[in-house]
């Protein structure tokens, strides 16, 4: 019989969380890993895990990327239901960790949104050529002085803040020129930081929108059910249980900010106590803890995470 934990939120990684050889130690202690891998590759006729175990140039080409990671949180996630009774009540995840999310929370059959995924990321890449687009992590600043660095920049072009990731860490995004401009900007205003990002596509801007109208297609033709969980949606930081609402979300999540702070916020307001980054890397969980200070956070991407996650997370 599986506890479901009102108090409890899983939440999943997008694109940057990943790295060459990454789960290599989880694989090795539980064939779940490889299983989920597997399913992912033939769903798609092409070998994951060998990109997983690649070049670190191939792993970041956002169509392999995003069913990679897709594949890698869905994996952690079977590891933890084989080995606990413990389910969440709560799921988010960031960018494209909402797909995974949606698939662990029996919204979205785990094939259909592996090649939902691939096809996402490949529409994205060809929305906008390599070079016109850009995206910059502005760290020190106040959400709205990042957006106000951004309408200042724009000058004709496209630039806005696209990711609220956790306080005084704002992502922004669009023509490269102009957001470099707003680097500047952002550094006059008092900025500590402003980092050029290594992504292929600026995701997240009106940039996207002929990336959104296309991935509306496929959406319409990929079964959608009501998700098992509550699931926060990063465009309006709400759960939707109408299969055609979900889609909507996901289709404007292509070109409207992730409010990742609402989101764990929001959660933490309802009563989560305990956040778990299911997936590679532990990119969330230093987000997490800078916005639910008092809430207990752990990640799970290799044997000693998970055996951490197991012991503080029981029935």
């Amino acid at each position: 019989m599986n506890e479901q934990a009102y108090n409890l939120a899983f939440v999943f990684p997008g694109q940057g969380s990943q790295s060459v050889g990454m789960l290599q130690d989880l694989a090795a202690s539980y064939p779940e890993v490889k299983h989920i891998f597997e399913r992912a590759s033939d769903a798609l006729s092409k070998d994951l895990w060998a990109i997983v175990n690649g070049s670190e140039q191939e792993l970041n080409q956002t169509q392999n990327t995003q069913p990679v990671m897709l594949a890698a949180g869905f994996a952690v996630w079977n590891v933890w239901c084989k080995h606990s009774t413990v389910r969440p009540d709560w799921v988010a995840g960031h960018s494209l960790g909402e797909y995974t999310a949606l698939v662990c929370a029996s919204a979205i059959h785990f094939e259909d949104a592996i090649k939902l995924v691939a096809t996402r990321g490949q529409l994205m890449q060809e929305a906008v050529p390599a070079g016109i687009g850009a995206m910059a992590a502005i760290l020190g600043l106040e959400d709205h002085e990042v957006v106000k660095a951004c309408n200042e920049a724009a000058d004709n072009e496209i630039v806005s803040a696209v990711n609220f990731n956790a306080p005084g860490q704002v992502v922004i995004a669009g023509n490269a020129e102009a957001v470099e401009r707003a680097m500047v900007i952002a550094k006059t205003m008092g900025a500590k930081r402003a980092v050029l990002l290594t992504v292929s596509v600026p995701s997240h801007c009106a940039l996207m929108h002929p990336a959104a109208e296309k991935l509306d297609e496929y959406l319409q033709n990929t079964v959608i059910n009501t998700p098992k969980m509550t699931l926060i949606h990063n465009v309006d930081v709400a759960s939707h249980s109408a299969p055609e609402v979900i889609r909507n979300a996901l289709k404007e999540q292509l070109y409207r900010p992730v409010n990742w702070v609402d989101s764990v916020k929001f959660m933490h307001d309802q009563g989560v106590t305990r956040f778990v980054e299911c997936g590679p890397g532990k990119v969330l969980i230093g987000l997490n803890k800078r916005i639910a200070k008092d809430a207990a956070h752990y990640s799970i991407y290799n044997p000693e995470t998970l055996n951490e996650a197991l012991e503080n997370i029981h029935d």
